[in-house]
């Protein structure tokens, strides 16, 4: 498929060729996308929360009381759950949230989101992301004149660093090098904007 090509200044410098088979997929696979997502969230979790076991918890280890005679039920410890101040049971451990997702599958919901944002017609081609100056208020006014609110910008694998640093501080842009392009960003955002030498990096890394 054909997408025209814009530049920042908002002017159309020509015309590109999408790769069907990346782009242009015959179905949008929701659980795919949400699968996808699912392991990204949980790799982000840290995994630090936890609770102390009878074995952390600093006390005494002599026996409350005797074990017969006093009428009241048997205790080992004071630092059992059932006193103030005890142990958690089955409380959250350090651990790691991570879990696996096929290669090929990652693969697809990449795809998948990217002809998503083609099909919803939220897709736009960019001639180059770049800027004279790491002047925020000016790149401001270029993309208020493209329409541009919730972006994701993606470039090729080097970004350009006045760019960078203007878009650093606005709010709703986010950019990214091609390697970095994922599901979770691509959909969080309301508008895919990539380079042509992002086009041409995703179609060389998803063929």
């Amino acid at each position: 498929m054909k997408l025209k090509i814009t530049s920042l200044d908002n002017k159309d410098v020509g015309s590109i060729e999408l790769a069907d088979e990346i782009f242009g997929l015959p179905e949008v696979r929701r659980d795919i996308l949400a699968r996808m997502v699912n392991w990204q969230l949980a790799k982000r979790r840290a995994g630090t929360h936890k609770t102390k076991g009878v074995s952390e918890i600093q006390g005494t280890t002599k026996k409350p009381w005797a074990q017969k005679g006093s009428g009241r039920a048997r205790q080992g410890s004071l630092r059992s759950p059932q006193f103030r101040g005890g142990a958690t049971i089955f409380g959250p451990v350090v651990r790691s949230h991570e879990f696996g997702l096929q290669k090929k599958v990652r693969r697809l919901a990449l795809k998948t989101a990217l002809t998503a944002k083609q099909k919803d017609g939220k897709l736009v081609v960019l001639d180059k992301a770049t800027a004279k100056d790491a002047k925020t208020g000016a790149l401001a006014k270029q993309f208020a004149a493209l329409g541009w609110t919730s972006v994701l910008i993606i470039d090729g694998a080097t970004l350009d660093e006045n760019f960078a640093r203007a878009a650093r501080n606005l709010p709703g842009i986010d950019v990214l090098p091609q390697q970095g392009a994922n599901v979770y960003d691509i959909l969080r955002r309301d508008t895919l904007v990539l380079t042509r030498d992002a086009v041409t990096a995703l179609e060389a890394r998803l063929k």
